[in-house]
């Protein structure tokens, strides 16, 4: 690792809200001295850069985008100022890099290149929701996004709520915003009445909303969160 820059690992905000709200002061120290980024939006990250220090050099800044259309042979490029021994900054779209995030796959050739993955403390609605669900924080799988076919959904479903039961592991999975609604219904629809469901949107924001209940119950008030970003936990 001598002579190579380090790869930061930095978080961003959840949504609209002033990053010093939710972001300690050493993320702003490090992106004061860092110049070259991997992103999986330029726009947004030049818009986060210039929101948590204005007065940086925006035409310093150089990016690296990873996003669905990279092809995996472009990412160890992405990392040459590492090994030309400049400091660089990793950012997700939202949260924290590398979880449920593309930039893993970055962080992991810089492992394989001997360069020093250094992450920074920010918000990741992944352990926020689970920390205010009151549900088994000890034993707990998050699975992403279930399959969008209704029956393979539904299917899914009750395959997580199997698991949560039978090794008392919560079952954590996300969707589009746009989708919310309808996950909630598909989740009243499919899960046993006795099953807790949490429903975590806007975390952290000013409209966060948390909530864990019996599926009996949620049935009886159904929440609107249409196009929030949102979690979902159950255990049965």
């Amino acid at each position: 690792m001598e002579g190579k820059g380090r790869l930061f690992l930095i978080p961003v905000t959840l949504g609209e809200i002033s990053p010093l709200e939710v972001l300690p002061l050493s993320v702003k120290k490090v992106i004061e001295m860092v110049d070259h980024y991997v992103v999986e939006n330029e726009k947004t990250a030049r818009r986060f850069i210039k929101s948590i220090c204005p007065s940086k050099s925006q035409p310093s800044l150089n990016f690296s985008v990873i996003n669905k259309f990279t092809e995996v042979s472009e990412l160890p490029s992405f990392l040459q100022a590492c090994l030309e021994g400049k400091n660089m900054g990793l950012m997700s779209e939202a949260g924290v890099p590398g979880i449920a995030d593309p930039g893993a796959d970055v962080v992991a050739i810089a492992h394989e290149k001997g360069i020093r993955v250094q992450p920074l403390v920010g918000p990741s609605s992944i352990l926020m929701a689970m920390m205010s669900s009151g549900l088994n924080g000890q034993n707990f799988a998050f699975n992403g996004y279930l399959p969008i076919d209704k029956q393979e959904r539904r299917k899914k479903i009750k395959e997580l709520e199997n698991i949560s039961l039978k090794q008392n592991q919560s079952q954590s999975f996300i969707e589009t915003p746009y989708r919310n609604n309808k996950m909630i219904e598909e989740l009243i629809l499919s899960l046993n009445g006795k099953t807790k469901l949490c429903i975590a949107c806007d975390i952290s924001l000013p409209t966060e909303f948390i909530r864990t209940m019996t599926v009996d119950l949620w049935k009886k008030q159904i929440p609107d969160i249409h196009k929030r970003p949102a979690m979902f936990i159950i255990q049965g």
